[in-house]
């Protein structure tokens, strides 16, 4: 159970609402570029300045879609997934024992589940009486 205590990086997937909201947005700054040569070429000097707003619309809209895109695959690869590292705790069945042992959890492993393996010091029935998650401290920064 080596592979649980490793990190894992999630991989540079982008969210379907996010792509379709940027698809949409770059739908629409296509349209608005298309409209402004349009108006350019067919509207004559009174249209000019309705043709560079909508120039401009489309430009700063492909500008905000390609942004969005590089930001969310940015944030994405920075998300690191740690796996908890999980711990069963054996004891000897005899009293007079009282053995303790800890050790990695295994598939299968449930509380108060007795084992085939016997205890080491007195070869009596070993019974797993606690199953639980290690916490990890997370590292404190000081600011200097």
């Amino acid at each position: 159970m080596t592979s649980q205590t490793q990190t894992k990086t999630t991989s540079n997937k982008i969210s379907n609402y996010l792509m379709l909201t940027v698809l949409i947005v770059v739908a629409l700054a296509v349209v608005a570029l298309l409209l402004a040569v349009q108006t350019f070429i067919w509207g004559g000097q009174d249209s000019q300045l309705a043709a560079i707003i909508l120039a401009g619309i489309g430009l700063i809209a492909l500008a905000i879609a390609g942004f969005l895109i590089h930001q969310s695959r940015k944030q994405a690869a920075e998300v690191k997934l740690e796996i908890p590292k999980v711990m069963s705790i054996i004891e000897c069945q005899n009293k007079e024992c009282s053995n303790k042992t800890i050790r990695e959890f295994q598939r299968g492993d449930y509380v108060f589940k007795n084992l085939d393996v016997p205890c080491p010091k007195c070869n009596s029935k070993q019974m797993i009486t606690a199953a639980y998650k290690e916490i990890r401290e997370k590292e404190k920064t000081y600011a200097v």
